[in-house]
């Protein structure tokens, strides 16, 4: 049975940061490159950067099954739409319906927030990811490409399902 567990704490924080990292360079190297990876990862995903978005309004949710962790969410409000931030399972773990339990549980928590839509950003080359999501009824708005510092930038489609 897949758990969905609210980050709150110190350990939290850092069991996320740890996810990310093993996460992040399983995947997204072959994308944007080790250095990229380190940089976002330090930027956006480490503990202390963590718990800041946090107290700026984003809930992290950290995603068990049987006790181990197996990946981690997290979303915010944006506009009128629940904004999904970061949706990761470990790559020993996909394939097994732990993001379609993720993406049921965030259908769920914007029914309970009153949102119309859910929102999230697709790196372009992200193929596995953009296919996974048009399968659970998203659809490309548009591109977006936007400078994140230190000369990298997020190439992303913005994507929406009603």
């Amino acid at each position: 049975m897949t758990k969905f567990t609210l980050a709150n704490t110190e350990l939290d924080y850092n069991t996320i940061a740890s996810l990310a990292e093993i996460i992040w360079k399983e995947h997204y190297i072959s994308i944007i490159g080790v250095q990229q990876v380190d940089y976002m990862l330090e930027k956006f995903q480490s503990a202390k950067a963590i718990k800041e978005q946090i107290l700026d309004g984003a809930s992290y949710f950290i995603i068990k099954n049987q006790n181990t962790n197996v990946g981690y969410l997290s979303y915010s409000k944006k506009n009128d739409s629940l904004f999904l931030s970061k949706l990761y399972v470990l790559s020993s773990s996909r394939g097994k319906g732990f993001g379609k339990s993720a993406m049921k549980f965030i259908q769920d928590e914007a029914e309970k927030k009153g949102f119309t839509s859910i929102s999230l950003t697709v790196n372009k080359y992200n193929t596995a990811s953009i296919k996974a999501y048009e399968k659970m009824g998203f659809k490309k708005i548009k591109a977006i490409v936007m400078d994140i510092g230190n000369g990298y930038i997020m190439d992303d489609y913005f994507m929406e399902k009603s």
